[in-house]
C-alpha cells in the first residue's frame, strides 16, 4: 500500500477529526477524512493540484502532522509496524513533531491586492533591494543568479492589476533571490500576501536568524551576508561601540 500523510485537527471541546492525503502514479491526489477512529470514510480524488499544497491548506487551518499510515480501499487506517488499527489518541496539550526533512528547494508565492500608491513604493523597494544585491554579489565575485523570479516580480509590479504569483528557488540559484522575498516578506506592504515554504510545508518565517534550516540549504551563515542582511532591513545594524564613543566629547580631567 502506498503511505499515507496523516493529519489531526484538535478542537476545543477535546474531539478531534483526521485527514489524510496520497499522491497517486496518475498525477493526481486521493484524500480521506473523518473523526478520529479506526476508519476514515469520506474520500476524494483531485487533479490538477499539488500534494504539498494542499498539505499547507490545511496546516493553515490547523491540522498538525501525525505521521505515515496505510490505509485500505475501505478506508481502514494502520500505523506500520503495529497490528492495531486503532488511531492512537493524542492528549490535547502534547505536541508531536514533524519528521526532519531536507530542504532542497523552496516554494514562494506572491498575492498582490494592493493600490496604485502601495504598487508604487513596493517596486520602489523591490528595485533598490535589487540594486544592494547586485552590489555585494560583485564585492563576493559571484556571478548573476539566472532565477526567473526577479523579471516576472518587477513586470509584474509595474502594471496596475492585482498579480498572483508563484515558483521555485533551487540551490543552483543561490541565496539572493530568497533574502530579496524576505525583504519583501518583512516590508509587510498593506495587501501584499509573500509566502515562502520548504518541501515539508513548513511557511519559512522573514526572522532570518530563526532560518537555519534554509541557510544551511544554501551553505552559508548570518555573519557572512551580514552587512547585506542589513541594508535589506532583516538584521539590525550593530551598534559600532569604538566609533560611537570616538564621536564623544572627553570630558575627563
Amino acid at each position: 500500500m502506498i503511505a499515507w500523510s496523516l493529519y489531526r485537527h484538535r478542537n476545543t471541546d477535546g474531539s478531534s477529526k483526521d485527514w489524510a492525503v496520497r499522491s497517486n502514479s496518475d498525477g493526481s491526489i486521493t484524500t480521506r477524512w473523518g473523526k478520529t477512529a479506526n476508519r476514515l470514510p469520506g474520500v476524494s480524488n483531485r487533479y490538477g493540484i499539488q500534494q504539498r499544497d494542499i498539505e499547507r491548506q490545511k496546516q493553515a487551518k490547523g491540522y498538525e502532522w501525525v505521521g505515515l499510515v496505510d490505509i485500505d480501499v475501505n478506508g481502514n487506517v494502520r500505523f506500520p509496524d503495529t497490528s492495531s488499527t486503532i488511531a492512537p489518541s493524542v492528549p490535547e496539550a502534547t505536541t508531536i513533531p514533524s519528521p526532519p526533512v531536507r530542504v532542497d528547494k523552496l516554494y514562494w508565492h506572491v498575492d498582490c491586492r494592493a493600490g496604485q500608491a502601495t504598487l508604487l513604493d513596493m517596486r520602489l523597494a523591490l528595485r533598490r533591494w535589487l540594486g544592494d544585491l547586485e552590489a555585494w554579489s560583485q564585492a563576493q565575485g559571484l556571478a548573476v543568479s539566472d532565477w526567473s523570479g526577479w523579471q516576472r516580480l518587477i513586470d509584474a509590479s509595474l502594471g496596475e492589476e492585482a498579480f498572483d504569483l508563484s515558483g521555485q528557488i533551487h540551490l543552483e540559484h543561490g541565496v539572493l533571490p530568497w533574502l530579496w522575498l524576505m525583504a519583501l516578506k518583512q516590508a509587510a506592504f498593506p495587501g501584499v500576501s509573500v509566502g515562502i515554504a520548504t518541501e515539508s510545508g513548513r511557511d519559512v518565517s522573514a526572522e532570518l536568524k530563526a532560518e537555519t534550516e534554509v541557510l544551511a540549504l544554501f551553505e552559508i551563515d548570518i555573519e557572512a551576508i551580514r552587512p547585506l542582511a542589513e541594508s535589506l532591513g532583516l538584521l539590525k545594524p550593530r551598534l559600532d561601540l569604538a566609533l560611537a564613543m570616538a564621536d564623544q566629547t572627553d570630558h575627563w580631567f
